[in-house]
């Protein structure tokens, strides 16, 4: 598996492009804010000779959703997601004009996925974690053949998600986090919707919030 991480935004969220050497790429959380950042994606897709088959979302935070128009519009794709993430799809307009931020309405969640289902792409399955906490549907995608997980914002490198915001709850995210991630192999590599990628071993060991 190539994994690719692109930052985007005034938020900088980490956009991945994930492709298995097929030629078909899934992108999680697309983070594009503007023309110059969608040209960016397109730029960097069409040099790899990448072809989106996939968009998959961790959860529908603003941040993450930014692209998803754009995706839409360029490739025809409609983003998988947990339906108790509509909430935040539908507030996202009034969220970025709170941070000072302006975005387009981002498209309806075309398919309605939950934790233990699959997606697949190319000949890469990527099993999906249900791991609540930072917000009320969020979901991990992990490739068990490859040992990586994408989290979100469920967990960072040293540190979990913000709690405080709607459909948030600090003892649900630290139980996700328990029962979901800290199962997985040590070796899995974390991928985190902001910052640096990390591995399940060492935030067993070394992240404050689990310890």
């Amino acid at each position: 598996m190539n994994i690719h991480r692109l930052i985007f935004s005034p938020i900088e969220v980490n956009t991945y492009i994930v492709d298995d050497g097929t030629g078909n790429c899934a992108i999680i959380d697309c983070g594009c804010y503007n023309e110059s950042e969608f040209s960016r994606l397109t730029s960097f897709l069409e040099k790899q000779k990448l072809n989106p088959v996939l968009l998959l979302n961790t959860h529908m935070h603003l941040d993450h959703i930014f692209g998803n128009g754009f995706v839409f519009r360029k490739w025809g794709l409609l983003t998988h997601a947990s339906g108790q993430e509509e909430g935040n799809r539908a507030s996202a307009l009034d969220h970025a004009t709170m941070f000072g931020l302006t975005m387009e309405e981002p498209p309806v969640i075309g398919n309605i996925i939950g934790g233990g289902q699959e997606v697949k792409f190319g000949e890469t399955v990527l099993k999906t974690l249900f791991v609540p906490g930072h917000s009320a549907g969020s979901i991990a995608y992990y490739c068990e053949d490859d040992k990586v997980v994408f989290t979100g914002d469920a967990l960072f490198a040293g540190s979990i998600g913000r709690t405080d915001l709607p459909g948030g709850d600090y003892d649900t995210l630290i139980n996700s986090i328990t029962a979901e991630l800290l199962t997985l192999d040590e070796s899995t590599i974390v991928y985190p919707g902001h910052g640096d990628k990390t591995t399940i071993g060492h935030e067993k060991v070394n992240n404050q919030y689990l310890n």
